[in-house]
Protein backbone atom coordinates (compact mmCIF):
# COMPACT_ATOMS: atom_id res chain seq x y z
CA UNK A 1 0.00 0.00 0.00
CA UNK A 2 3.19 2.33 1.05
CA UNK A 3 4.62 1.90 -2.45
CA UNK A 4 1.48 2.83 -4.45
CA UNK A 5 0.64 5.99 -2.23
CA UNK A 6 4.58 6.97 -2.73
CA UNK A 7 4.31 5.81 -6.98
CA UNK A 8 1.19 8.22 -7.38
CA UNK A 9 1.85 11.13 -5.46
CA UNK A 10 5.71 10.60 -7.09
CA UNK A 11 4.24 11.01 -10.70
CA UNK A 12 1.52 13.62 -9.57
CA UNK A 13 4.53 15.56 -8.79
CA UNK A 14 6.42 15.52 -11.60
CA UNK A 15 3.50 15.63 -13.76
CA UNK A 16 3.01 19.08 -12.28
CA UNK A 17 6.89 20.04 -12.35
CA UNK A 18 6.84 19.61 -15.92
CA UNK A 19 3.52 20.87 -16.88
CA UNK A 20 3.67 24.29 -18.75
CA UNK A 21 0.31 26.04 -19.26
CA UNK A 22 2.18 29.29 -21.71
CA UNK A 23 3.42 28.68 -24.80
CA UNK A 24 6.60 26.60 -24.88
CA UNK A 25 8.30 29.32 -27.63
CA UNK A 26 7.49 32.43 -25.54
CA UNK A 27 9.10 30.80 -22.52
CA UNK A 28 12.72 31.28 -21.42
CA UNK A 29 14.30 28.79 -19.18
CA UNK A 30 17.24 29.44 -16.10
CA UNK A 31 18.47 27.51 -13.40
CA UNK A 32 18.75 29.01 -10.12
CA UNK A 33 19.92 27.88 -6.89
CA UNK A 34 17.89 28.57 -3.93
CA UNK A 35 18.71 28.43 0.06
CA UNK A 36 17.31 29.49 2.80
CA UNK A 37 16.81 29.42 6.76
CA UNK A 38 12.66 29.27 8.09
CA UNK A 39 12.38 29.33 12.02
CA UNK A 40 9.21 29.81 14.27
CA UNK A 41 8.58 29.23 17.67
CA UNK A 42 6.08 30.46 20.96
CA UNK A 43 6.81 32.91 23.51
CA UNK A 44 6.61 30.71 26.38
CA UNK A 45 9.70 31.07 27.51
CA UNK A 46 9.27 35.01 28.48
CA UNK A 47 7.24 33.28 30.94
CA UNK A 48 6.83 29.49 31.47
CA UNK A 49 4.21 29.45 34.41
CA UNK A 50 1.95 31.43 31.31
CA UNK A 51 0.44 28.90 29.06
CA UNK A 52 -1.80 31.60 26.86
CA UNK A 53 2.52 33.29 26.14
CA UNK A 54 2.62 29.79 24.20
CA UNK A 55 -0.40 30.88 21.74
CA UNK A 56 2.04 34.07 20.30
CA UNK A 57 4.07 33.00 18.02
CA UNK A 58 7.24 34.45 15.77
CA UNK A 59 8.62 33.83 11.97
CA UNK A 60 11.85 34.95 11.07
CA UNK A 61 13.03 33.91 7.08
CA UNK A 62 16.19 34.20 4.95
CA UNK A 63 16.37 33.73 1.87
CA UNK A 64 19.13 34.14 -1.35
CA UNK A 65 18.46 32.76 -4.69
CA UNK A 66 21.18 32.42 -7.51
CA UNK A 67 20.12 32.98 -11.07
CA UNK A 68 21.49 33.27 -14.75
CA UNK A 69 22.77 29.62 -14.13
CA UNK A 70 23.51 30.13 -10.66
CA UNK A 71 25.82 32.81 -11.64
CA UNK A 72 24.43 35.69 -9.70
CA UNK A 73 22.65 37.07 -7.28
CA UNK A 74 18.77 37.08 -8.21
CA UNK A 75 16.68 38.31 -5.12
CA UNK A 76 16.93 37.89 -1.28
CA UNK A 77 14.44 37.60 1.48
CA UNK A 78 14.21 38.38 4.99
CA UNK A 79 10.58 37.72 6.32
CA UNK A 80 9.77 38.27 9.82
CA UNK A 81 6.32 38.03 11.53
CA UNK A 82 4.05 37.47 15.12
CA UNK A 83 1.41 35.42 14.81
CA UNK A 84 -1.45 33.40 17.11
CA UNK A 85 -2.64 29.84 17.24
CA UNK A 86 -6.45 29.48 17.24
CA UNK A 87 -6.07 26.01 17.47
CA UNK A 88 -3.09 23.53 17.95
CA UNK A 89 -3.50 23.11 14.21
CA UNK A 90 -4.42 26.84 13.21
CA UNK A 91 -2.02 29.71 13.45
CA UNK A 92 -2.86 33.04 12.06
CA UNK A 93 -0.20 35.22 11.04
CA UNK A 94 1.35 38.66 9.87
CA UNK A 95 4.12 40.31 8.82
CA UNK A 96 6.74 42.22 6.62
CA UNK A 97 9.08 41.44 3.76
CA UNK A 98 12.28 42.83 1.90
CA UNK A 99 12.61 41.98 -1.18
CA UNK A 100 16.30 43.04 -2.60
CA UNK A 101 15.45 41.84 -6.53
CA UNK A 102 18.09 41.58 -9.63
CA UNK A 103 18.14 39.93 -12.97
CA UNK A 104 16.69 37.61 -13.97
CA UNK A 105 13.42 39.43 -12.49
CA UNK A 106 14.92 42.34 -12.77
CA UNK A 107 15.03 44.00 -16.40
CA UNK A 108 18.05 43.69 -18.22
CA UNK A 109 17.88 47.23 -19.04
CA UNK A 110 17.05 48.55 -16.13
CA UNK A 111 18.65 47.96 -12.66
CA UNK A 112 17.91 45.96 -9.43
CA UNK A 113 14.91 47.11 -6.95
CA UNK A 114 13.44 46.88 -3.72
CA UNK A 115 10.03 45.39 -3.34
CA UNK A 116 8.86 45.48 0.29
CA UNK A 117 5.49 43.39 1.10
CA UNK A 118 3.04 43.50 4.09
CA UNK A 119 1.58 39.93 4.36
CA UNK A 120 -1.46 37.97 6.13
CA UNK A 121 -1.48 34.11 6.32
CA UNK A 122 -3.34 31.45 7.85
CA UNK A 123 -1.29 28.10 8.51
CA UNK A 124 -2.95 24.55 9.27
CA UNK A 125 -1.12 21.54 9.32
CA UNK A 126 -1.83 17.32 11.10
CA UNK A 127 -0.62 14.22 11.09
CA UNK A 128 -2.65 11.57 8.94
CA UNK A 129 -1.79 7.66 8.82
CA UNK A 130 0.05 8.65 5.08
CA UNK A 131 2.26 11.71 6.70
CA UNK A 132 1.99 15.00 7.44
CA UNK A 133 -0.26 17.24 5.28
CA UNK A 134 0.25 20.98 5.73
CA UNK A 135 -1.63 23.98 4.03
CA UNK A 136 -0.24 28.26 4.27
CA UNK A 137 -2.67 30.33 2.72
CA UNK A 138 -1.12 34.22 2.01
CA UNK A 139 -2.20 37.32 1.14
CA UNK A 140 0.39 40.01 -0.14
CA UNK A 141 0.39 43.66 -0.35
CA UNK A 142 3.28 44.45 -2.59
CA UNK A 143 5.25 47.96 -2.93
CA UNK A 144 8.06 48.58 -5.56
CA UNK A 145 10.97 51.00 -5.89
CA UNK A 146 11.40 53.37 -8.40
CA UNK A 147 13.51 50.63 -10.10
CA UNK A 148 11.33 48.23 -10.31
CA UNK A 149 9.42 47.95 -14.02
CA UNK A 150 6.19 49.46 -12.73
CA UNK A 151 5.24 53.06 -13.09
CA UNK A 152 5.55 54.75 -9.84
CA UNK A 153 6.41 53.63 -5.93
CA UNK A 154 2.57 54.31 -5.09
CA UNK A 155 1.35 51.21 -7.42
CA UNK A 156 0.19 48.66 -4.67
CA UNK A 157 0.04 44.82 -6.29
CA UNK A 158 -2.68 42.43 -4.49
CA UNK A 159 -1.63 38.53 -4.26
CA UNK A 160 -2.59 35.30 -2.94
CA UNK A 161 -0.87 32.53 -2.60
CA UNK A 162 -2.09 28.63 -1.74
CA UNK A 163 0.72 26.15 -0.48
CA UNK A 164 -0.24 22.40 0.09
CA UNK A 165 2.69 20.25 1.03
CA UNK A 166 2.79 16.81 2.15
CA UNK A 167 5.71 14.76 3.90
CA UNK A 168 5.49 10.83 3.93
CA UNK A 169 7.89 9.37 6.12
CA UNK A 170 10.34 6.86 4.71
CA UNK A 171 11.11 4.37 7.71
CA UNK A 172 12.15 1.37 5.85
CA UNK A 173 14.77 3.55 4.46
CA UNK A 174 15.71 5.64 7.55
CA UNK A 175 13.58 6.81 10.20
CA UNK A 176 14.02 10.74 10.07
CA UNK A 177 13.87 10.55 6.23
CA UNK A 178 10.46 11.71 4.78
CA UNK A 179 9.54 12.13 0.34
CA UNK A 180 8.40 15.70 0.00
CA UNK A 181 5.48 16.80 -2.55
CA UNK A 182 4.47 20.25 -2.37
CA UNK A 183 2.82 23.20 -4.54
CA UNK A 184 2.39 26.78 -4.82
CA UNK A 185 -0.18 29.00 -6.60
CA UNK A 186 -0.13 32.51 -6.81
CA UNK A 187 -2.61 34.79 -8.14
CA UNK A 188 -3.32 38.16 -8.65
CA UNK A 189 -5.69 40.24 -7.91
CA UNK A 190 -5.03 43.47 -9.44
CA UNK A 191 -3.71 44.55 -12.68
CA UNK A 192 -1.23 47.00 -12.36
CA UNK A 193 -1.88 49.39 -16.04
CA UNK A 194 2.06 50.47 -17.82
CA UNK A 195 4.28 49.49 -20.30
CA UNK A 196 5.76 46.12 -20.17
CA UNK A 197 2.70 44.97 -18.18
CA UNK A 198 4.77 43.79 -15.34
CA UNK A 199 2.04 42.03 -13.30
CA UNK A 200 -1.19 41.22 -14.82
CA UNK A 201 -4.25 40.24 -13.21
CA UNK A 202 -4.71 36.33 -12.74
CA UNK A 203 -2.32 33.51 -12.67
CA UNK A 204 0.57 34.46 -11.40
CA UNK A 205 3.29 31.35 -11.14
CA UNK A 206 3.36 28.05 -9.42
CA UNK A 207 5.79 26.50 -7.70
CA UNK A 208 6.16 22.47 -7.74
CA UNK A 209 8.69 20.90 -5.61
CA UNK A 210 10.07 17.13 -4.49
CA UNK A 211 12.35 16.27 -2.53
CA UNK A 212 14.11 14.71 0.55
CA UNK A 213 13.45 15.92 4.41
CA UNK A 214 15.57 14.61 7.01
CA UNK A 215 14.81 15.65 10.83
CA UNK A 216 17.99 16.75 12.52
CA UNK A 217 16.83 16.52 15.97
CA UNK A 218 13.54 17.91 17.66
CA UNK A 219 14.22 21.41 16.66
CA UNK A 220 15.56 21.17 13.09
CA UNK A 221 15.15 19.42 9.56
CA UNK A 222 16.57 19.89 6.04
CA UNK A 223 14.88 19.71 2.85
CA UNK A 224 16.36 19.49 -0.57
CA UNK A 225 15.17 18.88 -3.76
CA UNK A 226 13.88 20.18 -6.95
CA UNK A 227 11.54 23.19 -7.71
CA UNK A 228 9.53 23.41 -11.04
CA UNK A 229 8.72 27.16 -11.04
CA UNK A 230 6.56 29.05 -13.94
CA UNK A 231 5.95 32.57 -14.49
CA UNK A 232 3.18 33.84 -16.46
CA UNK A 233 3.24 37.17 -18.28
CA UNK A 234 0.29 36.84 -20.28
CA UNK A 235 0.16 40.87 -21.31
CA UNK A 236 4.13 41.41 -21.09
CA UNK A 237 6.33 42.10 -23.96
CA UNK A 238 8.33 39.91 -21.29
CA UNK A 239 8.35 36.25 -22.16
CA UNK A 240 7.49 33.98 -19.69
CA UNK A 241 10.05 32.31 -17.26
CA UNK A 242 10.03 29.02 -16.09
CA UNK A 243 13.19 28.63 -13.18
CA UNK A 244 14.33 24.84 -12.81
CA UNK A 245 15.48 25.50 -8.86
CA UNK A 246 18.11 23.36 -6.71
CA UNK A 247 16.45 24.14 -3.34
CA UNK A 248 17.85 23.53 -0.26
CA UNK A 249 15.75 24.81 3.26
CA UNK A 250 16.75 24.37 7.10
CA UNK A 251 13.22 24.73 9.45
CA UNK A 252 13.95 25.52 12.79
CA UNK A 253 10.85 24.94 15.20
CA UNK A 254 11.22 26.28 18.50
Amino acid sequence: MFKKISTVILLSALGLSLSNPAAADKTVEDFEVWGGVFSQGNFGFVNPQNAELKKFRWWMEGQGRFGNDATQFSQSLIRPGLGYAVTDKIVVWAGYAWAPTAEPLALKSGHPFNEHRIWEQVTWADNFSFGRLSARSRFEQRFFDHNAPLPGANDVAHRFRQLVKLAVPLPQVNPNLSFIVQSELFIAMTTIDNNPGFISRGYDQNRAFVGLGYKINQYATVEMGYMNQFINRPHSKRPDQMMHNFVASLFLNF
